[in-house]
């Protein structure tokens, strides 16, 4: 596992709008050029928001990554429950 790498992933798309794109347009291929682990693939490709923050993700970069890819503030605050 890479926390570095994952946290550099999210980074790129949340400030770099080309790297966002490519992003969008196939997410998997963008995943793959990065040194993830399976899981970590898994919790980005599915936007496991509790997942993606267990693993370490900060906040500061999780929130907006997770407003990209339309994650509502209620199902935010769901997905991190019980984890204060």
């Amino acid at each position: 596992m890479s926390l570095y790498q994952l946290q550099k992933l999210i980074y790129h798309v949340n400030r770099d709008a080309a790297q966002r794109e490519r992003y969008r347009q196939d997410p998997a291929a963008f995943v793959k050029g990065y040194e993830l682990s399976e899981a970590e693939s898994a919790a980005l490709l599915n936007v496991d928001v509790r997942m993606l923050y267990t693993m370490g993700v900060h906040s500061l970069l999780l929130r907006p990554f997770t407003l990209l890819n339309k994650i509502s503030n209620e199902d935010y605050a769901k997905a991190l429950k019980g984890l204060e």
